[in-house]
C-alpha cells in the first residue's frame, strides 16, 4: 500500500472502525435533514454524498473480508466503490436512514473482526480485474477501510459546518 509505511495494529484498526459511525452521527446531530443533502459548493459532495461513498466502500471492502474468511485463498474480482455506488440508491437515501444502515453494517463487520484469531488476519485472496493480480489479506482490507474513512469523516464534519454556518 502506498498510503502507509507500516501496518497498523489490529486493536487500532478496530478502534478506528468503531469510531467512524459515531463521529458521523455526532457531526450530523441537530442538523436539519435537508442540509445534509446540500453540497457546500457546485462541485462538492454533500455530507450525504460522502456517507454514500463510505457505504459503497464498506460494501466492497467488507465483502472482500467476508469472502476471504469464507473460503481458503479465494480469487476476487476487484470492484471500484465509485462504480458500485451507481448500482445502489445510497445517494438518494435520507441521511439518517443511510447512517443507521451504515452503523448496522459496521456493527456486523466489527463482530466478525472481533471474533477472529490472530492468524485469521493474515488470510488472503488474489484480487483480479484491476491490472496485475494482487494478494490482499483481511488485515489489508480492514486497515484500508479504517484509514480511508478517517479523512471522509472529517470531510462530513466540514460539510456540515459549511452548510449550517452559511
Amino acid at each position: 500500500m502506498k498510503w502507509r509505511s507500516k501496518q497498523l495494529e489490529v486493536d487500532r484498526i478496530l478502534t478506528m472502525l468503531q469510531e467512524g459511525p459515531s463521529r458521523i452521527a455526532e457531526a450530523a446531530a441537530n442538523v436539519p435533514a435537508n442540509l445534509l443533502h446540500v453540497p457546500p459548493g457546485a462541485d462538492d459532495w454533500s455530507a450525504n454524498d460522502v456517507l454514500a461513498h463510505l457505504r459503497a466502500c464498506a460494501d466492497i471492502w467488507g465483502g472482500c473480508i467476508e469472502a476471504i474468511l469464507a473460503e481458503d485463498s479465494p480469487t476476487i474480482r476487484a470492484v471500484n466503490p465509485r462504480t458500485w455506488i451507481e448500482s445502489t440508491d445510497y445517494v438518494e437515501q435520507n441521511f439518517r436512514q443511510s447512517l443507521r444502515a451504515f452503523t448496522r453494517q459496521r456493527d456486523n463487520l466489527l463482530s466478525l473482526l472481533h471474533s477472529l484469531r490472530s492468524e485469521d488476519w493474515s488470510r488472503r485472496a488474489t484480487i483480479t480485474g484491476a491490472g496485475k493480480p494482487l494478494v490482499r489479506t483481511v488485515h489489508y482490507y480492514a486497515e484500508w477501510l479504517a484509514v480511508h474513512e478517517r479523512p471522509h469523516v472529517k470531510q462530513i464534519q466540514r460539510r456540515v459546518l459549511a452548510v449550517t454556518k452559511g
